[in-house]
This record gives C-alpha cells, structure tokens and sequence, in this order.
C-alpha cells in the first residue's frame, strides 16, 4: 500500500481522491439527516415516548457525546500507524456505527420506562461510535491538502456528497421503513438502518483506501494533551466559529427537525414530506456546489455574514405562509437552502485554516482537536434545538398522531421559521469578529511554507 505521505502538502490531490473523500460525508449523512429529521418523530410517533422526555433525552445524551469529541480528536492526533493518523479509525469505526444505528431504531418489547431506558443507552453509544468515524474523517480534509482554495474546493465536494446523502434520506427512508416495514414502522426502521450501515462501511472502506494524508504535525513535535487545549482556547478565529457553529447548527437541526411535524401538522400534506426535504437537501447541494466559485470573488467572513442574513430574513418570511400554502412554503424552503448551502464548506475550510494558525502561532499542529472541537459545538447546537423543538411541543400540547391544538400549530410554525431565522442572525452578528481576511490567510500558509521547506529555521510571527 502506498504511504500516508508521497505528495507535495501543497498540491492539488487528483480528482478520484477528492471525490473518494467526499463520498465519506455521504456515509455519515445516512446517520446525521435520519437523526436530525426523523429520531424526534420515530421517538414520539413510534417508539411512543413523551415529547418531554425525549427532548431530555436527546439534550443529555448529545452533551454526553459532545464531551466525547475533544477526547477523540486528541486521540486521533496521537495515532501513529503506517497508513496515518486518521484514515485508520474509518476502518475501526464503521461497522460499530452501523451496529448501534440499527439498536437506536429498534423499538424493543419493554414497557414505556424501559423503552425510554433502552432509547438513553442505544442513542448514546450510536452517537459515540458515530464520533470514533467522524472527528478523524473531518480531520483529513485539514492534511490532504495545505493549499487554502484546494481546501475550498475539497470540502465543497465533500458536502455536495453530505446533501446527496441528505436528501436521500429525506426522500426515501419513509418509503423504504413503508417498503421494508411491511406495514409494520419498528419494522420498517430497524431494517432501513440496516441497509444504510452497509452503505456506510463501503464508502468508508473507499475513503481509506483511496485519501493520503499529506499535512503533517513538525516531526519533533511532543505536545501535551493540556498544551493543545490551551492552543485552541487562545486561537481566536477558532473561538468564533465555535460560537459560530453553535448558532447555526440550531438553525439546521430545528428547522430539519420540525420540518416533518410542519408538513404532518400544520400543512397537512404528510405525504409530501419526501419531496419537501428533498427538494431543501438539493437547494443545499447546489449552494454547496457554488462555493469555490463564491469565494472567488468574495472574503469567505463576509460572505458568510450575508449569507446568514438571508438565511434569516426567508426563515422569517415563511412564518406568514398559510396552512394552504404548499408553492410558498416550498419556494422560500428552497430559497433557505440555497442560502444556507455554502455554510458547511465554507466553515469547514476555515476550521482548517484555524490549525495552520495556530501552528504558525506556536509551532505546533493539532488538526483534529481543531475539528474535534469544533464538532463539539455543532453537537451542542444540535441538542439544544432537537431539545427546545421537543419541549415546546411538550409545552403546547402536543398528542402523537392526533389533530393538533392552535396553540401546538403555533409552536410548530415557530420552530420552523422565526425562532431559527433569529438564531441565523445571531450567526451573522458572530461572524464580525472573526479576525482572518483572505490576505492574512496568505500571509500565515506563505510562512509556513516557508517554515516546511527550512525546518531548522524558526519563523516567528
């Protein structure tokens, strides 16, 4: 096998690398859009667990999970083996994830108290076979390449592949529970997440067997696991994409989460529900695919300002869609998911550029501490608003699979439009204070070039 190593860092990766990469997001996407989109539901609708409750659940298991990440990601840095630092966990990682997806959505034979104790513990090793996979797959897109628009490009790619993924899961996984449930949904579930974790080990095994790691930490490099952790709290631009993160994050998941109560309860149309997330993950798609084009002619910090206040504005809007609305409710979701389409790939290539900070700062190189923290608050945002969409519900009086109250309506609409399209201008606001520009980016990669080429020479900032 060839090693980790056998590029220049800054060359541009050839194009079956990049697309092997990409395909990764795809494999994780299976797990992250069924978890954002349908574990709520799957727990009140069918599992048939009190929406307060579960709102519990899910905020005390992600934060569980969360802690998880930092502890994973300076593992990952500290793995030494012949094919790398990261690739290897793919491997170790993929068949666990798929083991515990196919637990956490099996409805077992307990009464309600057990059912919710089975629910703690199978979500909770789901989520922590799912950070052994992605912290260290978010950690190569920062060592495949160390040139900064290659960067763009790559991760671009690999969240055109994370929407493709989405928008599968949002189209198909009620017919397939419909197809493979037999008219049984605890059924349909289990075996849906089933296929899905053969998926997932297949494209793992390609992103292995195809993705170098070509960045490396300074050979000399011994760090304690204290001195990273006091890097990265003195990284600014890595402070702010972590509030960053945080914000938009519950942007996603509420609107994600509350789009299937929004189309089951207030539109009415539960049988258009594929066709409504699936149409926002190609939105997505699409947005994400504009991105290096993007950040051609705009700095990546105000286009993401923009961007977040769009995000805001359409959110708003569609609080005034009436509950016969379909065309408007679909053009302005799609309009959102335009909008908030670059944010992945853009955020994920400056988390990258906050490594090649912080070791033009220091010296010293953590990449998936880097990402495995900032995975940290995405998990955060995510809990929080799978959380609060669970809880206002509970407060207005939700009933499972009955004709909701004016007042639950009302909460539903809510959590889908104005609530995260001020969390979205929030995420504008934050991004002020983020300090690189795209000059100052390349001013640090030119010195640690540099830095790489004369490694005997120290070059200060």
């Amino acid at each position: 096998m060839p090693p980790a190593q056998e590029n220049a860092p800054r060359s541009a990766p050839p194009l079956r690398e990049k697309t092997a990469y990409a395909f990764g997001d795809f494999g994780l996407n299976l797990y992250w859009a069924s978890i954002s989109a349908f574990l709520l539901i799957f727990y009140t609708d069918v599992m048939m667990l009190p929406a307060a409750a579960v709102g519990t659940l899910i905020l005390v298991t992600k934060l569980g999970d969360a802690i998880a990440d930092p502890l994973m990601g300076m593992l990952a840095d500290r793995t030494r083996t012949r094919w790398g630092h990261f690739r290897p966990w793919l491997l170790w990682g993929a068949l666990p994830m798929a083991a515990t997806g196919v637990l956490a959505f099996t409805v077992p034979s307990l009464a309600a108290d057990m059912r919710l104790l089975w629910a703690y513990v199978t979500f909770s090793l789901m989520m922590l076979a799912y950070t052994v996979v992605s912290i260290p797959y978010s950690a190569l897109s920062g060592v495949i390449t160390a040139d900064g628009q290659q960067r763009t490009v790559l991760v671009s790619l690999r969240f055109i592949a994370a929407f493709a993924g989405t928008t599968f899961v949002n189209y198909a996984t009620l017919d397939l529970v419909a197809a493979l449930g037999q008219g049984d949904a605890a059924t349909g579930w289990q075996r849906t997440l089933m296929l899905y974790g053969v998926i997932a080990i297949v494209l793992f095994a390609c992103v292995f067997a195809f993705v170098r790691e070509r960045v490396v930490p300074p050979p000399t490099q011994r760090t304690p696991w204290r001195q990273d952790v006091a890097d990265l709290l003195h990284n600014r631009p890595w402070l702010v994409l972590f509030v960053l993160a945080l914000v938009i994050m519950v942007t996603i998941v509420m609107r994600g989460g509350a789009g299937v109560y929004y189309f089951k309860y207030y539109l009415g149309r539960p049988d258009l529900t594929g066709w409504f997330l699936g149409s926002y993950s190609v939105a997505l798609a699409i947005g994400a695919a504009a991105t290096p084009l993007l950040t051609r002619h705009f700095d990546r910090r105000r286009l993401m300002m923009g961007l977040m206040v769009l995000v805001g504005l359409l959110s708003g809007a569609m609080y005034f869609v009436p509950p016969d609305g379909l065309v408007a409710a679909f053009a302005l979701n799609i309009l959102v998911g335009l909008a908030l389409g670059p944010k992945s790939p853009l955020a994920f290539a400056m988390y990258a550029d906050t490594a090649d900070y912080t070791e033009w700062r220091t010296g010293r190189r953590a990449t998936a501490l880097t990402f495995a923290a900032a995975t940290f608050s995405q998990k955060l945002g995510g809990a929080i608003a799978s959380a609060a969409i669970a809880w206002v519900l509970a407060g207005m009086g939700y009933v499972a699979n009955q004709s909701q109250s004016h007042a639950s309506q009302h909460g539903i609409v809510l959590l889908m439009t104005v609530i995260p399209g001020l969390v979205a201008l929030l995420a504008a606001w934050t991004m002020r204070f983020y300090p690189l520009d795209d000059a100052q980016l390349a001013h640090i990669q030119q010195a640690l070039a540099e830095r790489h080429a004369a490694p005997e020479t120290r070059h200060d900032p």
